[in-house]
């Protein structure tokens, strides 16, 4: 008899952007002839860089020579990509790595819910609430989060991210093993500056704490003053391991490619208080669970990063920060209190009349045909929110504030 993994049964029935669908898929059954559009599901429309297409045709041609066909690469991801990550993502702004601490993935969703495997299950966990819901689920998955008690984890410590303090976090009440920090923000769309950051680091150096550092949005930062990396914080390589995606930054979504950096400085510890070099565990790990973001993929991340690549990529990420602004003066026209939307592809609105987070997705679902996504699926501090984003085409866009301006003014 074959007994389950009991932790995955405390999951709610579906993942939230699951939720979203089946409705969204019910008024499309209800109403065949209306248009919807959608800003809930953070999905990019544009297609790829011209000179990222040009870099998968030529490895793809490369698949079909024998003197160029690859088969297994390396777990952690190959050189050519590795190194221009190491001078791009990081040289460039005074940081120092080494090649061993980047490991490519397929993206940083999977890591940041896959990096709990080298890590124990009693180990405490703080997140920032709202907060994107991968950090919860896997945590309820590695038997971490204990049980769900109105609307909260027992064993998770909710770090609230209110419009009374601007969104930014305060310390937690109580010291935590593990901490979770998303920068820019999904969903609220802020940022913290280098300071605000510098707190986080020092507190984690003082109380040994680990801190998973989601920079999967740092592209669209537009404030020279605001980081884009937590490693640009001094000591910050003792306590913190960074996510990267090409998802958002280079529409990977469909394609899958990001990184996780794990510097050799951190330690994790055994019960025994022994020291453990975190980057060993999470190679090792890679190594058996793992077998490599394929060739082609990490040939067209490598041309992200090429003169042309990256003016080319320029272009689509203020195509869609052109589509923020849009939308952020839209919204405020409409009377809508609103956030983000300035160093990040996401706004975050706080719903009009006291309605609830869902309340508010239906009607304008059901009004407007528009979906965006109810902030309380982000975690109890989401409700009264909902958040949109920019990802979608200009056209789209434009049509969607018209409709909320006819609809709310």
């Amino acid at each position: 008899m074959a007994l389950v993994n009991e932790h995955f049964l405390k999951l709610p029935g579906n993942y939230l952007f699951s939720d979203i669908a089946k409705k969204v898929n019910t008024y499309k059954v209800t109403h065949p002839k209306e248009k919807i559009i959608r800003l809930g599901i953070g999905d990019v429309t544009q297609p790829l860089a011209p000179a990222i297409i040009e870099a998968m045709h030529k490895a793809v041609d490369e698949m079909a020579v024998q003197e160029t066909f690859r088969g297994y690469g390396p777990e952690q991801g190959y050189s050519f990509l590795i190194d221009t990550i190491l001078k791009n993502d990081f040289a460039s702004r005074g940081i120092s790595l080494e090649p061993s601490e980047i490991f490519i993935s397929d993206g940083a969703k999977s890591d940041t819910g896959n990096i709990g495997d080298i890590l124990r299950h009693d180990n405490s966990v703080g997140v920032t609430d709202p907060v994107y819901p991968v950090y919860i689920d896997s945590n309820v998955m590695g038997a971490r989060a204990g049980n769900l008690e109105s609307g909260k984890w027992s064993n998770i410590v909710y770090i609230p991210c209110l419009a009374e303090n601007d969104f930014i976090p305060e310390l937690p009440s109580r010291r935590v093993d593990i901490l979770y920090l998303c920068y820019p923000n999904n969903p609220t769309g802020t940022t913290l500056t280098k300071d605000e950051l510098k707190r986080w680091v020092n507190y984690a150096l003082a109380n040994d704490t680990l801190i998973l550092f989601d920079a999967a949005y740092e592209a669209y930062i537009q404030d020279p003053d605001i980081p884009h990396s937590i490693y640009e914080i001094k000591g910050a390589k003792k306590v913190a391991i960074e996510f990267r995606s090409f998802s958002k930054t280079a529409g990977f979504t469909g394609m899958r490619c990001g990184y996780t950096v794990v510097p050799k400085e951190l330690n994790g510890f055994t019960l025994e208080g022994e020291r453990v070099q975190l980057n060993k565990l999470w190679n090792r790990r890679q190594c058996t669970k793992f077998n490599g973001t394929n060739y082609i993929t990490q040939r067209a991340a490598e041309a992200v990063y090429s003169p042309e690549g990256k003016e080319q990529v320029k272009e689509i990420i203020n195509y869609y920060m052109t589509n923020a602004r849009i939308m952020k003066e839209g919204l405020q026209q409409c009377g809508l209190k609103v956030y983000g939307g300035d160093n990040a592809p996401y706004l975050w609105i706080k719903t009009p009349k006291g309605l609830t987070s869902w309340k508010f997705f239906e009607k304008m679902l059901y009004e407007v045909s528009i979906v965006g996504t109810p902030g309380v699926g982000f975690g109890p501090s989401g409700e009264g929110y909902l958040r949109l984003t920019a990802f979608g085409d200009r056209d789209n866009t434009l049509e969607a504030m018209a409709r909320l301006k006819k609809w709310l003014i």
